[in-house]
Formats: C-alpha cells, structure tokens, sequence
C-alpha cells in the first residue's frame, strides 16, 4: 500500500514537469494534440527559437544577477539577526519580518516605483536586489531560527570566557555546526527569489528584464507560442533542480535537523 501511495505521489510531482520538458522539444503543431504523443522524433527548434531570435540568454543572466544577489544580500542581514534573535529569545523581531511577507507585494510596488525613481535606479538590477531581499530575508531568518535555538548556549559562552567577540563566534563557531540549515536556508532563498514574478514585472527595466518576465512575452491574446514557452519553462526549472540535486544529502540532513530542533 505504501509503495501504491509513493507512486501516484511521484507520478503527481514529476508528470508535469515530464510534460513540459517533452513538449519543450515538441514541434509547436504537436504539442497541442490530445491525446499527446509519447513517442516522437526530438526537435531543438524551440530553443532555437528561444535563444536565437529573443534576449533570452541576457534575460536569464539577468536572474542570476538578481536572485545571487538578494540571497547574498539575504544571508548578510538575516543571518545575524536569526542569531541575536534565538540568543536573546524574542519573538516579535521574527513575527515582524513576517508582516512583509503576509502582505500583498502590490502593497511595495508604488512607494518602490517612486523612491527608486527618485534616486535613480529605476529599472535596474541594484532596484530587484533591494525588493527581492524583502523575499529572502523572512525564509533564511526562519529556517535558521529552529537551528540556532538547539544550540547549547555552553558552546557560545565557552568561546566568550576565551575572548571570542561576537562576530568571532557567529562565523567561527555557530555557523559551522547550523551549516545544514544554512544550505536549506540559501536554497529557499534562491528558489523563492528566482521564481518570484511581481517585483521583476513591475520594477524592471528592459536591460534588467529576468527570465520569468521575459517568458509571458509568448504568451499574446488568443495566440501562444507554446514551444517557445515550454522551452523557456524547462530552462527557468533547470537551475534550482540542479541545485537542489546536487546538495540533495545536505537539504535532507538540514530539513531534519531544523524539525527536530523546531
């Protein structure tokens, strides 16, 4: 019964991506048929298509440019913060990053609109680093919270009675031993920013345009480019699939870990 449940699950999970990757190297009359076909000659066509006659390329740099940047930007302010949050044992710092994320991201678009306008950095990548920070902050804050909470606290004093400041502590002594939750946190982070589409649409320029932006324009009225759009689909999936698979043992042994301690 057990493996029945495990079946259906993985057929649920990996059904659509299987047909979104078949469809991408489907010819744009075939992808629409129903029923599909399973068995058919490959084409690369699409992703010609893709990257031949649109900025895709430069679009999908462009989310990596942005989503780098707000997760390193990310880990830089919440990382402290989670650590003098657990040492301090408050509560309402962390319920308080919440608040940005509970809140509609239509909320931000229009003071962000008028005060990146006003300083000059309207539509550019600097402008979707700051917004998608707001993103990554409350995901690396609390998925670190549960880590750092199970540390005991005579590690950290030890190191203070060895003259050990603070900082010394953080990056010497903490960091290494939550380092599981720290890649699950990076990962979220990256996973969270790379998809998020609002801030990208609203605040981006053309030079800063990223790939998930760039993907709606196969998208027209009564018209869409299928092919082109399964295409770009599979390549903005490839990035955080690979990631997440190549540090899969790490994800799983920090996913646990912050349960238990959590």
């Amino acid at each position: 019964m057990m493996g029945l449940q495990v079946a259906v699950l993985c057929v649920v999970l990996f059904a659509p991506i299987a047909w979104m990757v078949m469809a991408s190297l489907k010819p744009s009359t075939e992808i629409t048929r129903f029923p599909p076909e399973l068995f058919f000659s490959p084409t690369l066509e699409n992703y010609r298509q893709l990257f031949g006659r649109t900025d895709f390329l430069e679009n999908t740099l462009n989310s990596f440019y942005v989503t780098l940047g707000s997760t390193a930007l990310g880990l830089l302010l919440a990382v402290p913060a989670a650590y003098a949050i657990s040492w301090h044992r408050l509560v309402w710092p962390a319920t308080l990053t919440l608040f940005a994320r509970m809140a509609p991201g239509t909320l931000f678009l229009l003071p962000w609109f008028l005060m990146f306008s006003q300083v000059g950095l309207s539509g550019t990548h600097a402008a979707l680093i700051i917004t998608h920070t707001v993103i990554t902050v409350p995901i690396i804050l609390w998925t670190l919270l549960p880590h750092f909470d199970g540390l005991p606290r005579e590690l950290t004093e030890s190191a203070q009675i060895d003259g050990c400041g603070a900082w010394r502590i953080l990056f010497w002594i903490v960091l290494p031993v939550v380092m599981p939750g720290l890649v699950v946190a990076t990962i979220l982070a990256f996973i969270f920013s790379w998809n998020y589409f609002l801030f990208a649409l609203a605040l981006s320029g053309i030079s800063s345009k990223t790939a998930i932006v760039a993907s709606f324009n196969f998208i027209g009225e009564g018209v869409t480019n299928w092919g082109a759009l399964m295409a770009a689909a599979t390549v903005i999936a490839l990035p955080p699939i690979l990631l997440t698979l190549l540090i899969q043992r790490k994800l799983v042994a920090g996913l646990a870990v912050g349960a238990v301690k959590g």
